[in-house]
């Protein structure tokens, strides 16, 4: 059995890990789990019943972040010491990779996106091995291995996710009526420098379309502009996927989010100037409708909407995804548990 620490720096990779490590656990391993304060990440954690320690916050500015990793490494160096952990475990983090580092630990980073070239270098170093999906553009050296699926789907595989409808009531809605929801985020990752995703002219122009067909439910990673604050997404974080999966449509910025519709078959539509390979998959798939601005957006939101077969035909493409696939978290499972001979054996014996 094994000590592991998990570093945590998003909502998104709580639900990345959140039945693995239950895995890991009911298995006999000992697990930490730390965690940036980043938007919902420390409520999901104590949703979930999920104990965790904190790293603190990260800045929005250059030198903020540069004071953080230093702030954050001090934090991950004294958990550590505590714990003793065997291996660590993160979602591309800097910070678990260059603690390893320090230990003489092995660090896994498992991670998707291809265009966060600034946070790829600062852990590839201090990485013994990185995982992604087999749609991961490019190869980051010989310790890189893929895996055949998306990221989501440790969580969103039917075997795990069965939509709750209830929800519809929490947003005083009828079984019948239909939704959008609009998802915004905050522009202040490294690899978001100088990327763009909805002007508020073009967001105001949309949300006047939306209306003639739909409800409209906005969810941010920031302050909503007071102009479109009735239309704010007000719900527990854990019921997110409920919320998206019951939706007519969604239309955002974030690639989480996209990403995520598109496997529930939920009609998706991503609209950024950044893109990934795990997305661009996806739309290749009929499952995914990419824009990088927002030239054509309110002519497909209005194809979609009026079109009654559009949702029903990619609730068929997402469960023609998980069939004769594996289960994710399990492959996971055994890749740690069986870890550093697994990571050869799987090598020898993949063709992705």
């Amino acid at each position: 059995m094994m000590r592991i620490l998990f570093d945590l720096g998003h909502p998104a990779h709580v639900h990345y890990f959140k039945y693995l490590i239950k895995l890991l656990k009911k298995n006999g391993n000992q697990v930490l789990i730390v965690a940036r304060e980043k938007d919902v990440t420390h409520l999901l954690l104590k949703n979930y019943g999920i104990p965790y320690l904190s790293r603190g916050k990260g800045s929005k500015t250059i030198s903020g972040k540069l004071f953080y990793l230093f702030k954050a490494n001090l934090r991950l160096c004294k958990y550590s010491v505590v714990f003793k952990p065997d291996l660590f475990i993160s979602f591309a983090s800097p910070y678990a990779a260059q603690i390893a580092s320090y230990f003489n630990k092995p660090h896994i980073a498992f991670t998707d996106t291809e265009h966060a070239k600034l946070g790829i270098a600062s852990f590839l170093p201090f990485t013994d091995t990185i995982i992604t999906p087999k749609t991961f553009k490019g190869k980051l050296g010989h310790n890189h291995i893929k895996f055949d699926g998306y990221m989501e789907d440790t969580y969103l595989n039917p075997k795990y996710f069965k939509p709750n409808k209830n929800i519809l009531k929490k947003l005083n809605l009828s079984n019948q009526e239909k939704y959008v929801v609009l998802r915004l985020v905050s522009w202040d990752a490294s690899h978001d420098i100088g990327q763009k995703g909805f002007r508020i002219d073009t967001l105001v122009n949309l949300i006047a379309e939306l209306k003639n067909h739909a409800r409209i439910f906005i969810s941010a990673e920031n302050k909503i502009p007071k102009i479109l604050k009735k239309y704010q997404l007000s719900i527990n974080p854990t019921e997110i996927h409920d919320v998206l999966s019951f939706a007519e449509l969604f239309i955002g910025e974030g690639a989480t989010m996209a990403s995520e519709c598109a496997i529930m078959g939920t009609p998706s539509i991503y609209i950024n100037s950044l893109s990934a390979g795990t997305l661009e998959d996806q739309e290749q798939k009929g499952i995914l409708y990419m824009y990088k601005s927002s030239n054509g957006l309110i002519e497909k939101t209005r194809e979609i909407l009026t079109n009654p077969k559009t949702k029903e035909e990619k609730k068929q493409k997402s469960k023609d995804l998980f069939k004769n696939k594996i289960d994710i978290n399990i492959f996971f499972y055994w890749l740690i548990s069986e870890y550093p001979k697994s990571v050869l054996n799987y090598k020898n014996n993949s063709t992705i």
